[in-house]
């Protein structure tokens, strides 16, 4: 296919339209892509709802407030900085997005992912210059556009953020890490230009520069930390034993996206500080999005991300089965108007996910994988009948993990689901590549988040 014509009002060819592109939109599904079951043999826990609600509200064994009260300041401090947590909810945007209500009446195994299941930037790149227009620079189509001083995104005039996934607007840490990878790319295209690339090419090598180090930041970085070294290095070498799909086969299993994979929400901290001397604040309802974010109320990503020449960063919260007061109650914007005060909050919504879904119990699952259960006493709740997957990895985490990592349930399915993922997709690097090893530049022996933020920060507009 030929370049397109430039816009008329452009000062630069429009990026190809992918026919023949690795990153090229058609290799999305036409319809949504389906969810799964990495287990399939074991039976549904099934719970009491009630118990679950009573479980998951103010007051109950998954409320923070209570425990954070009794604790010295810093004792809740996990090892990892506090951005982490929300680099994975990124990766979540970027491999599902389940329409489906909260409380059932859809069939589980008629459920449909409305993301395709790769990591591939989808909730960056959309459908591209040609597709989704709106997102780039119409004087330079190769690059994103961003708000008028580089510090949000483009918004319409009702304050709605012209991005990729709306998700990606409802907090502060979100956007300001979406923002980041926007300006990554468009420093990644100065770079590629300097280079010699003409600009029939330039955005869709950008594209792929700034997709395969993405992947490489997710095994190598994100693993790592999440799951520990030895369970990635194992994953690589021998394959996943659960979850190994066959390359254009990929799905997500239910396991991940709804229990092991929420594991962040047991991360985030009540409070946050934006910037160096500044005051702390709730992450909600004070650092909700949808809507502009005036200057004085950005984050300084060196606040919660080891950056090099800062001083460390703020640390996440320790995982141990409970979450802080502001995701107990979440603010309206988020949940929307709920008949039912429990619906607010996050916990009583991933337990009962669970449930809709019709998850096994922690202790199938980590029989299953031939790994000892948690005990009564690991555990703190008495669960009937047995204890529901999330919940399970959460606490899992706490006592094999040491709260920093999760345990040997939560990080086989997380790392079997994002390892099997890059390997099952025809274009990322584990499959074109395995080989491969980061081009940009990296401040240290091997490229990392850090490299990748400081790239965006570089690709900052000046004043």
């Amino acid at each position: 296919m030929s370049s397109a014509q430039p816009h008329p009002h452009g000062s630069r060819l429009a990026a190809r339209d992918h026919c023949l592109s690795l990153a090229r939109a058609v290799d999305r599904p036409t319809g949504a892509a389906r969810y799964g079951r990495m287990f399939p043999g074991l039976a549904p826990l099934g719970t009491d709802p009630q118990l679950l609600m009573r479980a998951g509200v103010d007051g109950g064994i998954c409320d923070a407030a209570a425990a954070l009260d009794a604790l010295e300041p810093g004792r809740d401090d996990a090892t990892e900085a506090a951005g982490w947590p929300f680099f994975g909810q990124l990766i979540a945007h970027d491999i599902t997005a389940d329409r489906s209500p909260i409380m059932g009446g859809v069939d589980p195994e008629a459920l449909r992912n409305a993301r395709a299941p790769k990591l591939n930037l989808e909730m960056l790149y959309s459908d591209g210059p040609i597709g989704s227009p709106y997102l780039y620079d119409v004087q330079d189509p190769a690059k994103f556009l961003l708000g008028p001083d580089g510090g949000d995104v483009q918004r319409n005039i009702q304050g709605i953020a012209l991005i990729g996934d709306p998700r990606n607007d409802s907090h502060l840490f979100a956007l300001t890490l979406h923002i980041a990878l926007l300006r990554a790319h468009n420093r990644i295209v100065d770079l590629l230009r300097e280079r010699g690339v003409p600009d029939s090419d330039v955005f869709d090598k950008a594209r792929i520069t700034l997709t395969w180090h993405y992947q490489w930041i997710v095994v190598h970085d994100f693993l790592p930390r999440l799951v520990g070294a030895e369970l990635v290095e194992q994953v690589l070498a021998e394959g996943g034993r659960w979850f190994a799909p066959q390359a254009g086969q990929a799905y997500i299993p239910l396991e991940f996206a709804d229990a092991a994979f929420r594991y962040g929400h047991g991360q985030i901290r009540h409070t946050y500080r934006l910037a160096d001397g500044g005051s702390t604040v709730p992450l909600f309802p004070d650092l909700v999005g949808f809507g502009p974010v005036p200057a004085e109320r950005r984050l300084d990503l060196a606040q919660v991300f080891d950056l090099p020449g800062h001083p460390p960063a703020q640390r996440a919260k320790r995982l141990d089965g409970r979450l802080a007061a502001s995701l107990i109650g979440l603010p309206e914007q988020l949940t929307g108007a709920v008949d039912t005060a429990a619906y607010r909050s996050l916990a009583v919504r991933d337990l009962l996910r669970g449930d809709t879904t019709a998850l096994p119990s922690g202790e199938a699952v980590a029989g299953l994988l031939g790994v000892a259960p948690l005990t009564a006493g690991e555990l703190g709740q008495d669960w009937p009948q047995g204890t529901p997957l999330w919940f399970y990895i959460l606490k899992e985490a706490e006592h094999r993990g040491d709260g920093d990592r999760l345990g040997p349930v939560g990080g086989r399915i997380v790392a079997e689901v994002l390892i099997g993922l890059q390997r099952a997709d025809a274009v990322s690097y584990l499959s074109l590549e395995p080989d491969w090893q980061p081009s940009l530049p990296a401040a240290g022996l091997g490229f990392g988040m850090a490299d990748l933020l400081t790239l965006g920060l570089e690709g900052a507009p000046t004043k």
